[in-house]
């Protein structure tokens, strides 16, 4: 008996002499500990803060639900008195002395840790009631100088966060006859500079965030800590990990980014850990059941590939029955494009309403009108707005936003050979682009997830119903300063809604509209070096890229290569713009276009620079023709030096054959830009050294051949239509 009282009263010695070693039977119990927060409404961060007490399981108590906020905007001014009064009021319920209260904000706080870390730091302070700490004094810097000072920390009181036993709050609170927008700041931090009151209520700061990080004035010395499958925030300045993370003030863009992995929503791991709940799935929905979708589409300059633009819209795995469109046009150089694909497809669609050019809105006029399209829907659930510059290859983009339950969310795209995307990880101070610490990770598909993000645009889903409540203003791209998109999202920020963007999947990319022209008939063509991706989806064959792999390549004659090079799309266009351009040659010897003015062997033709492609022409060649020559002449690497680049056109009343000749060249490439037996009839080519023929050309095809010497050949009479071909001497 005498030994273990001994025992029993070393133990307790032993946690008296090293009060920061707290015995395990003298912690907290973790039931002890009640969270209250104040949420008059349910936002996206009051929904973040829930979630990640959940994770921790904390026990949270809401106060003022459904009520009518009368706290003032204490983000600009001071406020928020009425959420002393809610305390005071709760608190007058409870009973229980031991019980420990921790009080914080909801809409931008997230917790880092759980109840057991927390209550334990909150025990080494050997006080009854620890505050959250600031670098900076709010709202009254007269009061500075009444601060008690510290040897080391933060000086100042942040009434965003505090926990104390249930007895001492209520003392601290008893006084309260504020009202609704008075500041509890200044009520506490009056409390906390008296020296009588400190002394009697019992309360400290927590100076060095070990419990609670306040962000505002504190930007640079918080990082991401990443270890063992758990994400934390890091004080570097006092090498502290708080339980607690508040984006106090002008840092809500912070706790946004903090809380895109705190706590532990992204880990390298595991990766994103909720991007997979609260989903709405659709998957077993009959196609009448789909959510109805607004889809706004809107063309504001000059841009290439509208026509596939649209191609790719009727490729979209949602049911249109279920969809309406909205197209703005402001573009007289694409009212043909929009033509065709109503007139060919309009009547595929619920519901279609056109805006041109001749009505003279402008670009925030016609994004207002969009949403309110929407807005007065009662049946829209969805508004889907996307820019004519956006090409969206994932066909089933629609579903995959609306699966994932967010209201405002976005696929990311990318400029191809760029870091540039519709999102913006970050703002600067002005409110314009900066880059965050994750940006090139998550443009790069290192980190793959759902993001909150400051700013989005081209392309994002909005949910019909947050523009019938939260956003129901009629002007939300309007401002004096700020572009279309710019205003939005800083409306929407102003509003407490988040915005997110999803990089699961790769959605597809966006167009460079820079150095587009509109002066040709067929202007995409001129988009090799701007657009190289769109172009090659375009006009090249799409067995191009198998022409190795799969042995595509033919040899009809000896040292003769026959394979697919062209999309019939290329070779049309290639055909109309020569039409277009009309000034074809006469088929004379005598042609001033080449150098020494005179032909041997001469063709009707138009060249490739007398339409401004000669450069376009080249970088064909040196893209998808040379890697060819280069396989199959072992040993020989060109440069591609082409000084006649032309389009022939045989015709039996004009010019049907060419007569037996040599090319002016190392090699020759020949391009069939139409059809035998359907747009012509005769036609082919006739080595007659091998005595072997190609009588029927393919589309799209070339032929490459030697030039001098061995391949000396002639053109085989076009008996009926008219043939085309695109023919290049390669290093004469």
């Amino acid at each position: 008996m005498r030994l273990s009282f001994l025992l029993l009263l070393s133990g307790v010695f032993v946690c008296v002499l090293f009060p920061l070693t707290i015995c395990e039977e003298q912690q907290i119990p973790k039931d002890n500990l009640l969270v209250l927060t104040v949420a008059t409404k349910e936002t996206d961060g009051f929904r973040r803060f829930l979630r990640s007490a959940k994770h921790f399981n904390y026990t949270v108590k809401v106060l003022g639900r459904g009520q009518k906020w009368k706290g003032g905007d204490y983000m600009t001014a001071p406020g928020g008195g009425q959420k002393v009064r809610l305390l005071k009021t709760a608190l007058e319920e409870m009973k229980k002395q031991d019980k420990i209260i921790l009080f914080i904000e909801s809409y931008d706080v997230v917790f880092a840790s759980g109840p057991k870390e927390l209550l334990k730091k909150f025990q080494q302070t050997r006080h009854k009631v620890v505050f959250s700490s600031e670098s900076l004094i709010w709202p009254d810097r007269h009061l500075e100088d009444k601060h008690p000072h510290v040897r080391e920390g933060n000086r100042f009181l942040g009434s965003g966060g505090f926990i104390g036993y249930l007895p001492n709050i209520k003392e601290m609170v008893a006084d309260w006859t504020g009202k609704d927008n008075d500041s509890d700041q200044l009520f506490f931090t009056k409390i906390y500079i008296d020296p009588v009151k400190r002394k009697s209520i019992n309360i400290t700061l927590d100076s060095k965030c070990r419990m609670f990080q306040n962000l505002h004035g504190a930007l640079d010395e918080v990082v991401l800590k990443f270890e063992d499958r758990r994400v934390r925030a890091r004080n570097l300045l006092y090498d502290t990990l708080p339980v607690i993370i508040h984006g106090n003030g002008p840092t809500k863009l912070q706790i946004n980014y903090l809380g895109n992995y705190i706590p532990n929503t992204w880990t390298f791991e595991n990766g994103c850990t909720v991007c997979h709940e609260d989903l709405r799935p659709l998957k077993a929905l009959k196609e009448s059941e789909y959510p109805l979708v607004v889809i706004g589409i809107f063309i504001q300059q000059p841009t290439p590939f509208v026509a596939v633009f649209f191609e790719r819209l009727l490729k979209l795995q949602y049911p249109k029955n279920r969809l309406k469109l909205l197209i703005f046009n402001q573009e007289v150089h694409h009212e043909r494009h929009v033509s065709s694909f109503l007139r060919d497809h309009g009547n595929l669609y619920q519901g279609v309403k056109f805006i041109g050019p001749e009505e003279g809105m402008d670009g925030p006029a016609s994004r207002n009108l969009a949403f309110d399209m929407c807005r007065k829907d009662k049946d829209c659930e969805y508004f889907f707005s996307i820019d004519i510059e956006v090409v969206l290859k994932e066909e089933n983009t629609l579903k995959i936003l609306i699966e994932q339950n967010l209201p405002i969310v976005a696929p990311m795209i990318t400029r191809v050979g760029r870091l540039w995307s519709n999102f913006w990880g970050a703002l600067s101070a002005d409110g314009y682009y900066a880059r965050s610490e994750d940006y090139v990770d998550i443009v790069q598909g290192r980190r793959v997830g759902v993001w909150n993000i400051p700013y989005v645009s081209s392309v994002y889903l909005v949910k019909g119903s947050l523009l019938r409540s939260e956003l129901t203003e009629s002007k939300l791209f309007n401002s004096h300063i700020l572009d279309p998109d710019m205003a939005y999202c800083h409306n929407i920020r102003n509003k407490g809604i988040f915005m997110y963007v999803n990089n699961m999947h790769t959605f597809g990319r966006i167009l460079s509209t820079e150095n587009y022209q509109t002066v040709h008939l067929h202007n995409d063509l001129w988009q090799i070096f701007e657009n190289p991706v769109d172009w090659q989806e375009r006009y090249i064959h799409e067995n191009y890229t198998y022409i190795m792999k799969d042995k595509l390549i033919e040899t009809p004659c000896p040292d003769v290569y026959w394979f697919p090079i062209f999309s019939d799309v290329a070779c049309d266009h290639i055909v109309e713009e020569m039409e277009n351009f009309g000034d074809w040659s006469g088929g004379r010897n005598t042609d001033p276009r080449i150098q020494g003015g005179y032909e041997n062997v001469p063709t009707v033709d138009i060249h490739m620079n007398q339409i401004n492609f000669e450069k376009n022409w080249h970088k064909f060649l040196l893209e998808y023709i040379a890697p060819i020559t280069e396989k199959m002449y072992p040993g020989y690497y060109t440069k591609c030096d082409t000084p006649l680049n032309f389009v022939v056109r045989y015709k039996p009343d004009e010019q049907p054959l060419l007569v037996p000749h040599h090319d002016a060249s190392t090699f020759t490439i020949n391009i069939a830009l139409n059809s035998k037996g359907i747009d012509y009839q005769g036609g082919g080519c006739k080595f007659l050294r091998y005595d072997c023929s190609i009588n029927a050309p393919r589309k799209g095809w070339a032929l490459m051949h030697p030039g001098r010497l061995t391949h000396y050949h002639e053109g085989l009479p076009t008996t009926a239509g008219v043939r085309y071909i695109a023919v290049s001497f390669v290093d004469p």
